[in-house]
């Protein structure tokens, strides 16, 4: 159990000891702003009811959920230096972090296999490099050191299977002082890198230079360990470039065609392994489609017009997706959606909790 100048006030669950089997809401968390610029992170059922609305300082992007317990964070979009504790029984804030002087979070983090630490996604902006952050959750989240991330930009970092992780390098410099703009898009090289349980750079594999502008953002892993990877291309806006790839555990890395390419207008927005981890799925919110991909072989499987997609994840068959209408079922083949109300504008995650 978590200790308790861990969860401070409000966090009855887990001082009781529940865990993620205990609990029965909600089945998604996700970021969104309303139609007033309000910030908030919402957790939503499967039927699309809305079973809390946390506000948010200012506009959110991902969250990590605890293995275990039912607790997440929720971090800021980029360069946000907020990531809110939340107590996912009731929806409340449970304690927040902020980013050490000089570093920002780039929106993402995820916890250690046995639920001991957090690490997060960092741009020490003075340096010009990523860092991973280190928080020692069972001593009350504490920052406790920072690790290379293995390149520049690190955005999403998943735990892989057997305790290691890999962080999405997508290669862009950016510094606070000129807000989100993009400062090295010609010389910029995104990259895959692989750490050890302990936080050791292991690998790290990089695009050819054909596609070194293809930034590496939104990753996702099988049981297998094959990475699948959703790209946002920074280069020259006529090409017809790919925007999906995928990692093999031989460290290969293949960008992979799709007759739908073009529809997502350079940007993958998000990208989810299905259950079984034979496919994966990549959104395409600025085009409004979704691509599917087999995993095996690469090859393209279907595309499917999903208004706004944003973020996916993965249901033990088929996928969700936000969306325009609020959330959006891919099963089978077959489409269907729910509303969700509130007029909300979601950001690119939609982040599916493990007692599901």
């Amino acid at each position: 159990m978590l200790r308790r100048q861990f969860l401070a006030a409000g966090a009855a669950s887990m001082v009781a000891g529940l865990t993620w089997a205990d609990v029965g809401a909600p089945s998604f968390l996700t970021a969104a702003i309303d139609r007033n610029n309000n910030a908030w992170l919402i957790g939503l059922s499967g039927t699309g009811d809305k079973l809390f609305q946390l506000p948010l300082p200012s506009r959110g992007h991902a969250a990590a959920a605890h293995p275990t317990q039912p607790v997440a964070v929720a971090f800021a979009r980029r360069p946000g230096r907020f990531a809110i504790i939340v107590d996912c029984t009731s929806g409340q804030e449970v304690a927040r972090l902020n980013a050490p002087n000089g570093l920002h979070f780039y929106g993402h983090g995820a916890f250690s296999a046995d639920g001991n630490l957090l690490l997060t996604t960092e741009n020490a902006y003075e340096e010009g490099v990523g860092r991973i952050g280190v928080w020692d959750v069972q001593g009350g989240c504490k920052r406790i050191g920072e690790l290379p991330s293995g390149g520049v930009g690190p955005h999403e970092i998943i735990r892989l299977n057997n305790g290691s992780f890999a962080v999405a390098n997508g290669g862009i410099l950016t510094h606070p002082d000129s807000g989100r703009s993009k400062l090295n898009l010609p010389t910029m090289r995104s990259n895959l890198t692989y750490l050890s349980a302990q936080g050791a750079i292991e690998a790290i594999i990089e695009p050819p230079e054909e596609f070194r502008q293809n930034s590496i953002r939104h990753i996702d892993a099988n049981a297998d360990q094959s990475i699948a990877i959703a790209l946002q291309w920074q280069g020259d806006p006529r090409k017809n470039v790919p925007v999906a790839a995928l990692a093999k555990p031989d460290g290969s890395l293949a960008f992979l065609d799709h007759p739908d390419t073009a529809r997502l207008k350079h940007y993958g927005g998000s990208v989810a392994m299905s259950s079984g981890g034979e496919a994966f799925y990549v959104t395409g919110p600025k085009g409004n489609w979704v691509l599917t991909f087999d995993v095996a072989t690469g090859a393209p499987i279907a595309g499917f017009e999903v208004p706004l997609a944003s973020g996916v994840a993965a249901l033990d068959a088929g996928v969700a997706m936000t969306s325009k209408s609020g959330l959006s079922y891919l099963e089978g083949g077959q489409l269907r959606s729910v509303e969700t109300g509130g007029d909300m504008t979601w950001d690119n995650h939609l982040v599916r909790l493990t007692h599901l």
